[in-house]
Protein backbone atom coordinates (compact mmCIF):
# COMPACT_ATOMS: atom_id res chain seq x y z
CA UNK A 1 0.00 0.00 0.00
CA UNK A 2 1.03 3.18 -0.67
CA UNK A 3 0.33 6.50 0.09
CA UNK A 4 -0.01 9.59 -2.59
CA UNK A 5 0.06 13.20 -1.77
CA UNK A 6 -2.12 15.32 -3.84
CA UNK A 7 -2.16 19.04 -4.80
CA UNK A 8 -5.84 19.62 -6.11
CA UNK A 9 -7.24 22.76 -7.90
CA UNK A 10 -10.47 23.32 -8.27
CA UNK A 11 -13.62 25.74 -9.04
CA UNK A 12 -15.88 24.90 -6.40
CA UNK A 13 -19.05 26.32 -8.25
CA UNK A 14 -20.29 22.87 -10.16
CA UNK A 15 -19.90 21.25 -6.51
CA UNK A 16 -21.45 20.99 -3.43
CA UNK A 17 -18.66 21.34 -1.75
CA UNK A 18 -15.44 19.36 -0.98
CA UNK A 19 -17.07 16.33 0.72
CA UNK A 20 -19.15 13.71 -0.98
CA UNK A 21 -23.18 14.41 -0.70
CA UNK A 22 -26.05 12.71 -1.26
CA UNK A 23 -27.66 15.22 -3.06
CA UNK A 24 -24.95 16.44 -5.41
CA UNK A 25 -21.50 16.20 -6.83
CA UNK A 26 -18.59 16.73 -5.12
CA UNK A 27 -14.71 17.25 -5.69
CA UNK A 28 -13.92 14.21 -3.25
CA UNK A 29 -16.25 11.99 -5.60
CA UNK A 30 -15.02 12.81 -8.27
CA UNK A 31 -11.26 12.54 -7.61
CA UNK A 32 -12.44 9.20 -5.96
CA UNK A 33 -14.28 7.46 -8.93
CA UNK A 34 -11.42 8.59 -11.26
CA UNK A 35 -9.23 7.16 -9.23
CA UNK A 36 -10.84 3.63 -9.13
CA UNK A 37 -10.80 3.77 -12.92
CA UNK A 38 -7.12 3.92 -13.30
CA UNK A 39 -6.26 1.29 -10.64
CA UNK A 40 -9.88 -0.72 -10.67
CA UNK A 41 -9.88 -0.49 -6.55
CA UNK A 42 -12.04 1.73 -4.48
CA UNK A 43 -10.03 4.13 -2.51
CA UNK A 44 -10.61 7.14 0.30
CA UNK A 45 -9.22 10.73 -0.52
CA UNK A 46 -8.86 12.70 2.42
CA UNK A 47 -8.59 16.52 2.32
CA UNK A 48 -6.89 19.28 4.33
CA UNK A 49 -10.17 21.03 4.18
CA UNK A 50 -13.93 20.57 3.63
CA UNK A 51 -14.59 23.48 1.72
CA UNK A 52 -18.76 24.37 1.74
CA UNK A 53 -20.57 24.86 -1.69
CA UNK A 54 -19.35 26.98 -4.62
CA UNK A 55 -15.76 27.84 -2.67
CA UNK A 56 -12.92 27.36 -4.58
CA UNK A 57 -9.22 26.04 -3.98
CA UNK A 58 -6.22 26.87 -5.07
CA UNK A 59 -3.69 24.28 -3.25
CA UNK A 60 -6.10 21.52 -1.62
CA UNK A 61 -4.13 19.00 0.16
CA UNK A 62 -5.20 15.77 0.07
CA UNK A 63 -3.87 11.73 0.11
CA UNK A 64 -5.15 8.16 -1.06
CA UNK A 65 -3.88 5.40 0.02
CA UNK A 66 -3.22 2.79 -3.35
CA UNK A 67 -2.20 -1.09 -3.45
CA UNK A 68 -1.95 -1.06 -6.89
CA UNK A 69 1.94 -0.57 -8.18
CA UNK A 70 1.82 3.23 -10.17
CA UNK A 71 3.99 5.53 -10.31
CA UNK A 72 2.65 9.66 -8.60
CA UNK A 73 3.65 11.08 -12.58
CA UNK A 74 1.28 8.26 -13.59
CA UNK A 75 -1.34 8.98 -11.16
CA UNK A 76 -1.46 12.52 -11.48
CA UNK A 77 -1.56 12.29 -15.35
CA UNK A 78 -4.37 9.58 -15.27
CA UNK A 79 -6.39 11.91 -12.84
CA UNK A 80 -6.12 14.73 -15.14
CA UNK A 81 -7.07 12.92 -18.29
CA UNK A 82 -10.22 11.46 -16.35
CA UNK A 83 -11.46 14.27 -14.37
CA UNK A 84 -11.69 16.90 -18.01
CA UNK A 85 -13.74 18.35 -18.04
CA UNK A 86 -14.63 18.94 -14.76
CA UNK A 87 -13.17 21.81 -13.06
CA UNK A 88 -10.22 20.51 -11.06
CA UNK A 89 -6.49 19.62 -11.57
CA UNK A 90 -4.28 17.71 -9.72
CA UNK A 91 -1.08 20.13 -9.32
CA UNK A 92 1.23 17.72 -8.06
CA UNK A 93 1.36 14.05 -7.04
CA UNK A 94 4.54 12.59 -4.15
CA UNK A 95 4.49 9.45 -2.20
CA UNK A 96 4.68 10.00 1.41
CA UNK A 97 4.82 8.30 4.39
CA UNK A 98 2.20 6.30 5.87
CA UNK A 99 1.93 8.71 8.69
CA UNK A 100 1.29 11.60 6.89
CA UNK A 101 -2.21 12.60 6.86
CA UNK A 102 -3.54 15.39 4.62
CA UNK A 103 -5.66 16.53 7.43
CA UNK A 104 -4.01 15.50 11.02
CA UNK A 105 -0.86 16.64 9.91
CA UNK A 106 -1.89 19.79 9.14
CA UNK A 107 -0.03 23.00 10.98
CA UNK A 108 -1.69 26.02 9.15
CA UNK A 109 -4.62 26.52 6.75
CA UNK A 110 -4.32 29.47 4.46
CA UNK A 111 -7.54 31.19 2.81
CA UNK A 112 -8.00 34.30 0.40
CA UNK A 113 -11.43 35.95 -0.19
CA UNK A 114 -11.58 38.38 -2.86
CA UNK A 115 -14.39 41.39 -2.91
CA UNK A 116 -15.02 43.06 -5.89
CA UNK A 117 -15.86 46.13 -4.80
CA UNK A 118 -17.42 47.78 -7.90
CA UNK A 119 -21.33 48.97 -9.15
CA UNK A 120 -20.56 47.26 -12.60
CA UNK A 121 -21.76 43.38 -13.09
CA UNK A 122 -19.30 40.53 -12.74
CA UNK A 123 -18.38 39.21 -15.97
CA UNK A 124 -14.94 37.31 -15.81
CA UNK A 125 -14.93 37.01 -12.32
CA UNK A 126 -18.83 35.92 -11.50
CA UNK A 127 -18.77 33.16 -8.99
CA UNK A 128 -14.78 34.10 -8.16
CA UNK A 129 -15.27 37.61 -5.99
CA UNK A 130 -18.20 38.95 -3.86
CA UNK A 131 -19.70 42.06 -6.05
CA UNK A 132 -19.98 44.71 -3.42
CA UNK A 133 -21.06 47.99 -5.00
CA UNK A 134 -21.26 50.34 -1.86
CA UNK A 135 -18.14 51.83 -1.28
CA UNK A 136 -15.58 49.85 1.21
CA UNK A 137 -12.83 51.66 3.20
CA UNK A 138 -10.37 48.96 3.18
CA UNK A 139 -8.54 50.55 6.16
CA UNK A 140 -11.41 50.99 8.19
CA UNK A 141 -11.93 47.19 7.83
CA UNK A 142 -8.16 46.28 8.46
CA UNK A 143 -8.42 47.49 11.94
CA UNK A 144 -11.81 45.65 12.23
CA UNK A 145 -9.66 42.39 11.25
CA UNK A 146 -7.08 43.41 13.51
CA UNK A 147 -9.24 42.56 16.94
CA UNK A 148 -9.73 39.50 15.61
CA UNK A 149 -6.44 38.25 15.75
CA UNK A 150 -5.20 36.12 17.88
CA UNK A 151 -6.92 33.37 20.26
CA UNK A 152 -10.42 33.66 20.77
CA UNK A 153 -13.77 32.08 21.29
CA UNK A 154 -15.00 32.48 18.01
CA UNK A 155 -19.05 31.34 18.70
CA UNK A 156 -20.14 34.26 16.95
CA UNK A 157 -18.37 33.62 13.78
CA UNK A 158 -19.22 29.88 13.56
CA UNK A 159 -21.90 28.02 12.02
CA UNK A 160 -24.61 27.02 13.88
CA UNK A 161 -23.72 23.74 12.15
CA UNK A 162 -20.20 23.63 13.27
CA UNK A 163 -19.33 20.10 14.30
CA UNK A 164 -15.96 21.21 16.14
CA UNK A 165 -15.72 19.88 19.50
CA UNK A 166 -14.84 23.70 20.82
CA UNK A 167 -14.88 27.40 19.54
CA UNK A 168 -11.46 28.36 20.31
CA UNK A 169 -9.07 28.84 17.36
CA UNK A 170 -6.21 30.99 16.99
CA UNK A 171 -6.04 33.32 13.90
CA UNK A 172 -2.77 34.09 13.23
CA UNK A 173 -3.50 36.97 10.74
CA UNK A 174 -6.45 38.58 9.02
CA UNK A 175 -4.95 41.19 6.91
CA UNK A 176 -7.11 43.54 4.13
CA UNK A 177 -5.33 44.57 0.93
CA UNK A 178 -6.86 46.56 -1.63
CA UNK A 179 -5.63 46.72 -5.24
CA UNK A 180 -7.97 48.85 -7.29
CA UNK A 181 -11.94 47.67 -7.10
CA UNK A 182 -10.76 44.45 -5.48
CA UNK A 183 -10.14 43.99 -1.88
CA UNK A 184 -8.43 40.92 -0.69
CA UNK A 185 -8.53 39.19 3.02
CA UNK A 186 -5.95 36.59 3.69
CA UNK A 187 -6.37 34.35 6.55
CA UNK A 188 -4.50 32.22 8.33
CA UNK A 189 -5.04 29.22 11.07
CA UNK A 190 -4.04 25.74 11.97
CA UNK A 191 -7.95 25.51 11.55
CA UNK A 192 -11.06 27.22 11.66
CA UNK A 193 -14.08 26.88 12.39
CA UNK A 194 -17.28 26.16 9.78
CA UNK A 195 -18.35 29.20 8.45
CA UNK A 196 -15.19 31.02 10.37
CA UNK A 197 -13.64 32.90 7.42
CA UNK A 198 -16.97 34.23 5.28
CA UNK A 199 -18.81 34.95 8.81
CA UNK A 200 -15.48 37.25 9.63
CA UNK A 201 -15.32 38.73 6.23
CA UNK A 202 -18.92 39.95 5.91
CA UNK A 203 -18.63 41.68 9.05
CA UNK A 204 -15.77 43.56 7.69
CA UNK A 205 -17.67 44.54 5.11
CA UNK A 206 -19.97 46.02 6.95
CA UNK A 207 -17.18 47.90 8.95
CA UNK A 208 -16.15 49.27 5.47
CA UNK A 209 -19.26 50.58 4.56
CA UNK A 210 -19.39 52.58 7.42
CA UNK A 211 -22.68 50.45 9.37
CA UNK A 212 -20.25 48.75 11.72
CA UNK A 213 -17.15 50.18 13.79
CA UNK A 214 -14.18 48.45 14.66
CA UNK A 215 -15.43 48.49 18.05
CA UNK A 216 -18.21 46.44 16.92
CA UNK A 217 -16.34 43.74 15.77
CA UNK A 218 -14.98 43.33 19.15
CA UNK A 219 -18.51 43.49 20.66
CA UNK A 220 -19.38 40.98 18.44
CA UNK A 221 -16.68 38.41 19.55
CA UNK A 222 -17.22 39.08 23.24
CA UNK A 223 -20.87 38.00 22.42
CA UNK A 224 -19.63 34.47 21.75
CA UNK A 225 -23.29 34.49 20.30
CA UNK A 226 -24.11 33.32 16.78
CA UNK A 227 -27.40 36.04 17.11
CA UNK A 228 -24.16 38.83 17.25
CA UNK A 229 -23.10 37.76 13.66
CA UNK A 230 -23.70 40.85 10.81
CA UNK A 231 -23.47 39.17 8.33
CA UNK A 232 -22.12 36.00 6.57
CA UNK A 233 -20.39 36.67 3.48
CA UNK A 234 -21.23 34.38 0.02
CA UNK A 235 -18.83 31.61 -0.73
CA UNK A 236 -17.96 32.70 -4.05
CA UNK A 237 -14.77 34.68 -3.03
CA UNK A 238 -13.23 32.23 -1.25
CA UNK A 239 -10.55 30.08 -1.80
CA UNK A 240 -8.35 27.50 0.14
CA UNK A 241 -4.92 28.50 -0.91
CA UNK A 242 -2.42 25.84 0.59
CA UNK A 243 -1.95 23.98 3.67
CA UNK A 244 1.32 23.68 6.19
CA UNK A 245 3.03 20.42 7.25
CA UNK A 246 6.38 20.13 9.32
Amino acid sequence: MTRFALTVEYDGRPFMGWQRQSHGPSVQQAIEVAIARIVREDAAVHAAGRTDAGVHARGMRAHVDIARAITPFRLMEGLNALLRPAPVAILDCVVVPDDWHARFSCTARHYEYRIANRRAPLTFDNGLAWRVPADLDADAMAAGAARLVGRHDFTTFRSAHCQADSPLRTLDRLDVVREGDTIRMFASARSFLHHQVRSMVGCLALVGQGKWTPDDMTAALEARDRAALGLNAPPDGLFFLRADYP
